[in-house]
This record gives structure tokens, sequence and C-alpha cells, in this order.
């Protein structure tokens, strides 16, 4: 499981002992304290405990953590620890598309940052029809919606509330643009086609789940990159 608390990765892996762990800043072992002082880099904490993953919870929603990369946790309980840390949450369920067009995919800007179309399902909703719903509502395009991307977690805060959403993204086509136009009561303010290298340049600002995502679909679609 990977997710993003405050924009920063987090990622759970079953413990193996014995790994190597030269690629790493920072270990931590289990049990041992979890100080914001040793939160710089990749760091990688060993069989980790319920107690050091709210510990790690609460930092990240207090501080910026400016020097920190990511953080390895390996469990030796690994569906254990990944439904602990969901219990920390209310889980939302989302979906968005990565839309291609010719040799440009869809980016819309909102609130600051350039994004990729998504948004929260309705209650018993389908995720891969909420998603084509939400590209659609959002960006006033038609898409035909192919195969699942990949899935992503990030966390937020409203009204002093833990929320986790889990967004499911797909790749899909444009087949009809003419009525393109923003969902200004979404908060866009903008929707566009970029080039590869654009969108290279865009998600270096944007949320680190958009730029994961990114690289994913390019990944797949290298007649993409030049």
């Amino acid at each position: 499981m990977k997710l993003f608390l405050n924009d920063k990765p987090i990622k759970v892996i079953a413990f193996i002992p014995n790994v190597p762990l030269y690629s790493y800043q920072e270990i931590i072992r289990q049990g041992e304290e979890v100080l914001s002082s040793r939160l710089k880099g990749d760091v990688y904490i060993e069989n980790v405990t319920p107690r050091q993953i709210e510990r790690i919870i609460a930092l990240l929603e207090i501080k910026k953590l400016k020097d920190l990369t990511s953080i390895t946790l390996a469990a030796e309980d690994y569906t254990f620890t990944t439904s602990f840390i969901k219990d920390q949450f209310k889980i939302i369920k989302a979906s968005g598309g990565v839309v291609r067009k010719n040799d440009k995919i869809l980016m819309i800007y909102r609130l600051g940052k350039w994004d990729l179309p998504k948004g929260k399902l309705k209650k018993k909703e389908d995720s891969l029809k909420g998603a084509k719903r939400e590209v659609e509502e959002e960006c006033s395009i038609r898409v035909e919606v192919k195969e699942k991307l990949c899935s992503t977690w990030h966390s937020y805060i409203r009204k002093g509330k833990r929320l986790l959403k889990k967004t499911d993204w797909y790749i899909m086509y444009c087949t009809d643009d003419s009525n393109m136009q923003p969902q200004v009561e979404e908060f866009i303010d903008e929707v566009k086609w970029m080039s590869y290298k654009e969108v290279q340049k865009v998600v270096r600002e944007s949320y680190a789940s958009i730029r994961e995502v990114s690289e994913e679909f390019y990944r797949l679609h290298s007649d993409l990159v030049r």
C-alpha cells in the first residue's frame, strides 16, 4: 500500500529480515520514538508499531517536514498494518481519468494547482462509471473509458476530521471536446490539452499523487515521451 499524508509518500511493505537498507538516510527500529528531527530524506521504519504509526500521522498533520522525502513502513503483519492505518481515517471513494487526445493529455487548473479531473463517487456508484461522469462534468467533453491505470490514496483534514481519499484512475480517450470548458462551480479555472513536456513542467508544482499518476500513464504510453 502507498498513500500520501500531507503530500508525503508513505509506503507499507511486508517486513523481510536482513534486507540491505543502503538507500535509506534514516532507519528507525521497532518501538523507537519517532522524532521529527529524524524524519529526513528516505526513512525506513522496521517492524513498525501502531504507536509509531499514530505518531507519524500526527507529525505529518502539524509539521511541514520539508526535508522528508518518503517513509517506508516495514510490517510483520501487513494486513493488520494497512487496516490500522485506514482505521485512523474516514475513507472517501473517488474516481478520475487521464484523458488522451492524439499526443496530449487533459489537465485542469483548480485551487492554484494543475490537476487531473476527478471527483467523489455517489453512493453505491460504480468506480468506472463515476470516473466517466466526473471527467465529462468537470471538462464538458465526451470520453471513452479504456482500462484502469492505478489507484492512489491521499489524506486531508476537513472540519477537524481526518479523511483518506482512495481515487481510482482510468485511461480515457476524448471523443468530443467541441464544448470543452471548466466547471466553475467545482473551482476549476481552466482546462487545457498539454504535451508531455508541458505536463512534466506543471506537475512539479502539483500534488505528489498527481505526479505519480502522470508518471504511470507515460510509462505505459512511452510513444508520447519526447
